[in-house]
């Protein structure tokens, strides 16, 4: 199958192509939704931060929580769960997001929190969430969209960064986004559906990746970029991936490369590479390649692109999110259904 000249009508009828392209511009729409937001005085008293979220939302969480990872005074954690870490209490800031409103793990976990005397903020399009929010007297963070959850990851992101900012952790800005948009662009000048593939790197990648099991590697601040891959390789594709951190991977996962054996292998490593990695890890990614090649396993390598850490991981963002719209085309997949999801849902709610 050719990725040039595609029926769009057929392939991706919810038009996941525009909202892909419609990130920069999401991103800035929604700090503007909190670039003014005031916390009550008690919310910037504090000694630990839990953000609570699943999916696209706690994706969102990761992003803003590894670009403050080393200048944060205090621990951030993202919660995936049912249950609060047990350290939750009346010297914590919880953040609960859910896109719907009505994640169930995200809900209970808020409970937990709220019961043990955390200071909470919600962040959501409405549903439960809001209710629970508005009753509670919590200072809650609405916006609207409608698509996928995982569509939404520019309004996750800005708005719990923006939540951090306003409770005095983070220093991002208006400028620091707009760059970040403008690297996102001009990008996406090159990956868009009218390139064609003879000078578009993500449908190149898309055709090396159709028929294989992607393993996205990162490190840094593209550690939790090679999570947002594997899970829009899985969501949009509909296909099975993977990801890993580096340098943990290179205290276990080598030594998997030999077996099964090349004539069987069926995956391909993707490294997310960014000048701002640590020196030691530049040096660990060139042998690892090595050690790759060695064992017969086919090995691709992004680098990602801006000045700046959160530009590095938007763009690198955006990239990956266009090759997994291209291998959905691939595969026929339309990108927006989640029916395996749709379909637990529907199974936990009678149980």
């Amino acid at each position: 199958m050719k990725l040039d000249g595609l029926d769009l009508r057929r392939l991706d009828p919810d038009e996941m192509h525009l909202r892909i392209s419609e990130l920069p511009d999401q991103i800035l729409q929604a700090w503007g939704l909190v670039a003014e937001l005031s916390l009550p005085k008690a919310y910037r008293d504090f000694r630990n931060v839990a953000v609570l979220g699943m999916g696209g939302s706690a994706i969102g969480a990761d992003l803003a929580r590894s670009l403050l990872e080393h200048s944060s005074p205090v621990p951030i954690q993202v919660v995936r769960d049912y249950r609060c870490p047990a350290y939750v209490g009346p010297d914590s800031l919880v953040i609960a997001s859910s896109y719907s409103g009505n994640t169930e793990e995200t809900l209970a976990a808020l409970e937990e929190a709220l019961a043990a005397g955390a200071h909470c903020v919600a962040v959501g399009t409405g549903g439960k969430l809001e209710q629970r929010a508005l009753a509670a007297g919590l200072p809650y963070v609405p916006f609207h969209y409608r698509s996928s959850p995982r569509a939404a990851i520019g309004f996750s992101f800005a708005l719990i960064a923006g939540v951090l900012r306003a409770a005095g952790l983070s220093a991002f800005s208006l400028d620091d986004l707009r760059d970040a948009a403008d690297v996102m662009r001009a990008w996406q000048a090159e990956l868009s559906p009218d390139v064609p593939t003879e000078t578009n790197a993500a449908k190149q990648m898309a055709l090396r990746l159709h028929g294989r099991v992607p393993i996205v590697y990162g490190a840094g601040i593209l550690s939790e970029v090679a999570r947002r891959w594997k899970g829009q390789v899985n969501e949009n594709s509909k296909a099975w991936a993977f990801f890993e951190v580096m340098p943990e991977l290179n205290h276990n996962a080598v030594l998997g490369y030999s077996n099964p054996g090349p004539d069987e292998q069926k995956q391909t490593v993707i490294m997310l590479r960014s000048k701002l990695d640590h020196p030691r890890v530049q040096v660990r990614y060139d042998v690892t390649a090595t050690l790759l090649e060695q064992n017969g396993v086919p090995c691709e390598m992004v680098w990602a692109r801006g000045d700046t850490a959160v530009a590095q991981m938007l763009s690198s963002i955006h990239f990956g999110d266009y090759v997994s719209l291209y291998l959905a085309y691939l595969y026929e997949s339309d990108p927006t259904p989640v029916g395996s999801i749709d379909y637990l849902k529907a199974q936990l709610a009678q149980a």
